[in-house]
């Protein structure tokens, strides 16, 4: 859990991610703040002349050309990839910009009390524009623009007794300064308390989504995943895919000797074993049916050839099954069927949605695992055109399926093929 301890995060780690990622999120409100100070301040350099002596306008450009310095390299700093890392820029610039307004306003008030005019409070430059954009510059360190207060505060001092005579004015001043100070402050600390709790809902919020980006990843194909983010109608057709259909034999018969944990620890191992199977050859899973496992090649994960990568994994599966017997203490035997053609693929429903297939090839690969010898496999006329392993297999026989009528069925061969063929590359077409 992230804590807040003396105003920042207790975790550096934490700390320094809010702390760029809010003067980061800034940027753009710096940029348009200092846009906005180099027009109010041309547009003082533009009429000055109409109402300035020689002698205070002079005085009032000696201060005016510093600050638009100070803004211009206070902007151009926004653009360097490194501004977000150093809060001391912002620290810099406003501080004596602050002050170099303080010391513009003197001179403007002189100007006008030479004229023998009333001054109010709202004329002339309003100190409180800096300060108000330190506070949100500054905004999640609150001691940093304490500091910059009490430097401001010293240099308006300075300035004021500096420049102004009059102890009566220097007075309201001060108190002006000080009451405006004190807001800003306030309003800094009331900042970053908001701006920090709203890092953490926002951290609370990231956090879950991507445990729920991470679960629709674990049900969903990520290409299929981002569609439904998107709110698109997730719906596919794969002209080549090769569908695997892998059955546990006698698991009927076996579910009434073995006890309910033994019988689940053997289907768990069974398919953790065909789920590390598919991934070591690009074969997509679909879903298990029981005791059954369904997966396809071609589908949502791409195949040069679907029939060679679905031979190789039901192979692989077969193969792995004596590791299967020694980690559960039960003889498992599979049945294994392959069909290849074209299938419509997609997500349907509202909740516990999964990417499900469809399609005459579904039917037929399920149809063909009955056909297949025990521990082996056994591939339609369409997968044998197509796989380039064809001295696996014995000659075909017609067998009538189920719903499919009759069909060429290629088995492999009886006795065993040589290891280094089944575990070999595939080779060249």
């Amino acid at each position: 859990m992230i804590k807040l301890s003396s105003g920042a995060f207790a975790d550096a780690v934490v700390e320094g991610d809010y702390q760029r990622s809010g003067r980061t999120a800034r940027i753009h409100y710096v940029r348009a703040y200092v846009v906005v100070a180099l027009l109010v301040l041309l547009a003082y350099a533009a009429a000055s002349p109409v109402f300035f002596n020689e002698d205070e306008l002079a005085r009032f450009i000696y201060l005016l050309v510093p600050s638009l310095l100070v803004l211009g390299a206070y902007l151009a700093a926004t653009f360097w990839d490194r501004y977000p890392d150093i809060p001391m820029i912002d620290f810099t610039a406003l501080l004596a910009l602050a002050i170099l307004v303080t010391g513009e306003n003197v001179i403007l008030f002189d100007e006008i009390n030479r004229q023998g005019d009333d001054v109010h409070g709202n004329v002339g430059i309003s100190g409180l524009i800096v300060s108000a954009f330190a506070a949100f510059a500054l905004t999640g360190r609150f001691r940093w623009f304490l500091t910059w207060s009490a430097l401001h505060a010293v240099g308006f001092v300075n300035l004021a007794f500096l420049l102004d005579p009059s102890a009566e004015v220097r007075f309201y001043e001060i108190m002006s300064h000080a009451s405006g100070a004190g807001v800003m402050l306030f309003l800094n600390w009331a900042l970053s308390r908001a701006d920090r709790h709203g890092f953490l809902l926002n951290k609370a919020l990231a956090a879950e989504r991507a445990k729920s980006e991470e679960l629709l990843y674990n049900v969903l194909p990520e290409a299929a995943a981002e569609r439904l983010k998107a709110g698109q109608v997730v719906a596919d057709a794969y002209s080549d895919a090769s569908v695997v259909f892998i059955d546990v034999v006698g698991f009927t018969k076996l579910s009434g000797t073995v006890s309910p944990g033994h019988l689940i620890d053997m289907l768990n191992a069974f398919f953790n074993l065909a789920d590390r199977c598919a991934a070591e050859h690009g074969v997509e899973k679909v879903k298990t049916i029981g005791d059954a496992y369904l997966a396809i090649s071609g589908g949502n994960l791409p195949a040069k050839n679907s029939a060679d990568a679905a031979l190789a994994f039901g192979m692989a599966v077969i193969d792995g099954l004596g590791e299967v017997e020694k980690e559960v203490g039960i003889p498992i035997q599979v049945r294994v069927g392959i069909h290849s053609g074209s299938v419509v693929g997609g997500v349907i429903g509202a909740t516990r949605m999964t990417y499900d297939y469809w399609g005459e090839t579904m039917n037929v690969a399920s149809r063909l695992e009955g056909q297949a010898a025990t521990n082996s496999i056994a591939v339609s006329e369409s997968t044998y055109l197509r796989t380039r392993r064809k001295e696996l297999f014995d000659a075909p026989e017609e067998v009538a399926l189920k719903g499919v009528g009759e069909v060429p069925v290629f088995r492999l061969k009886r006795e065993e093929p040589p290891a280094a063929l089944r575990a070999g590359p595939i080779p060249a077409s």
